[in-house]
């Protein structure tokens, strides 16, 4: 590699000195494309039925370390092969593209072990459960010239693409100085095991889903709500203020904050949990403005969305509308709704990302658009557990020292 190749040259992967991995297989028009899961769960069969819609679509392995979640997933796909170890599903030279929807600290490495293996991956998100995992799965996407799609499903919407160009783009909103984004009672993050698994299925290999973490003995909680654990996952930060702070970097074209506060804690639900149930953070972007969060978990208390507040006028958006109010105090506001459907959002992120398989584009939610959400969210929680601001250089992409 050229020794003049910077750390953001291979981000961004504009560099001549990347040179591309040739195809394992290279896809027409109208060939079959061969598709293998890793993580069966509730969101992974979720978007297994997604990708299913495809009718150019085999899938052909699913690997899960719970022999019962493959066997869900086969009987929507009796032909497919079952794995409980991600590598023997990559070592199919058959299989053209991996999903990747385990839990979060296992992303990264399956992710790169897929790219390298030359596979198209589609990954859930948060792309990394640390911020220093980041670059090296970007890396591996762009010197192996893989697809990798991260499941920022917003970047798809088109009533989020719209709200983008009549009133972002336009300029109509005026000089925007705040981004609010909010998500309360996310049920998912209060889950509690069925008694199925209070003790270890023989058939659930604990050990392969502890992986690279530090050993600790079963846990139901642990496995089947990990998103309240930080070994596991990040808490409400990563697994919903990514999303929303992907809509901010979309609308306001940048994707860097220069610091992060954040207060919270574990205020009501004390089961072990190691996640705040109750978190506000703060970043501030060069652009001038600031992007906050703000979530509890506290019963009765629901609802989610994204507020883009400007000079000249207020943008509210969430999943299913949008909303603009102008600034006068006569002026009327124009709402308009999204696409009827299941999950139209997630249906047209995974379109993208197969259409871009057959044409070699970048997709919607690239692995640098999905890395640098990631980052985001990341500078929240270490803000949190470190207690104190966070610097960050946009330039160096490098949390600054005390």
């Amino acid at each position: 590699m050229n020794t003049q190749t910077t750390r953001r040259d291979l981000l961004r992967g504009g560099t001549a000195a990347l040179t591309a991995a040739s195809w394992s297989r290279v896809l027409g028009a109208n060939d079959r494309i061969r598709y293998g899961i890793i993580g069966a769960g509730d969101r992974g069969q979720h978007d297994m039925g997604l990708f299913m819609t495809n009718k150019s679509l085999d899938v052909a392995a699913i690997c899960d370390i719970y022999a019962v979640k493959i066997d869900e997933a086969k009987s929507k796909a009796p032909n497919a092969k079952g794995f409980s170890d991600h590598r023997a599903l990559l070592d199919m030279k058959d299989i053209d593209i991996v999903q990747v929807t385990t839990p979060d600290h296992w992303h990264a490495a399956i992710a790169i072990d897929a790219l390298n293996a030359g596979k198209d991956v589609y990954c859930e998100k948060p792309l990394t459960l640390r911020i220093e995992e980041g670059p090296p799965v970007v890396k591996a996407a762009r010197v192996n010239n893989r697809v990798c799609q991260v499941g920022m499903q917003q970047r798809s919407g088109k009533h989020y693409l719209r709200a983008k160009a009549e009133y972002i783009d336009s300029g109509r909103i005026g000089k925007v100085t705040l981004c609010r984004t909010w998500w309360h009672g996310n049920s998912y993050h209060l889950r509690k095991a069925p008694e199925s698994l209070k003790t270890q299925p023989s058939n659930l290999d604990w050990a392969r889903f502890v992986g690279p973490l530090k050993w600790r003995d079963y846990d139901p909680q642990q496995y089947y709500n990990f998103r309240a654990y930080l070994d596991f996952g990040g808490g409400q930060v990563t697994d919903l203020f990514t999303h929303w702070i992907d809509v901010v970097h979309m609308f306001m074209g940048q994707d860097i904050p220069f610091s992060a506060q954040a207060a919270g804690g574990v205020y009501n639900y004390k089961d072990g949990r190691t996640a705040p149930d109750t978190i506000n953070v703060a970043l501030q972007y060069p652009g001038e403005y600031t992007a906050t969060f703000e979530a509890t978990l506290a019963p009765g208390i629901t609802g989610d969305g994204v507020e883009i507040c400007g000079t000249q006028g207020r943008l509210v958006i969430d999943r299913a509308h949008f909303e603009f109010f102008p600034v006068g105090r006569n002026a009327q506001s124009t709402l308009v709704k999204a696409e009827p459907g299941p999950d139209p959002l997630t249906q047209a992120h995974i379109d993208n990302f197969l259409d871009c398989v057959k044409t070699r584009k970048r997709p919607n939610g690239d692995v640098l658009i999905g890395h640098r959400s990631a980052q985001a969210s990341h500078l929240g929680n270490i803000s949190y557990m470190q207690k104190r601001r966070i610097d960050f250089d946009p330039v160096r992409e490098e949390i600054l020292p005390l």
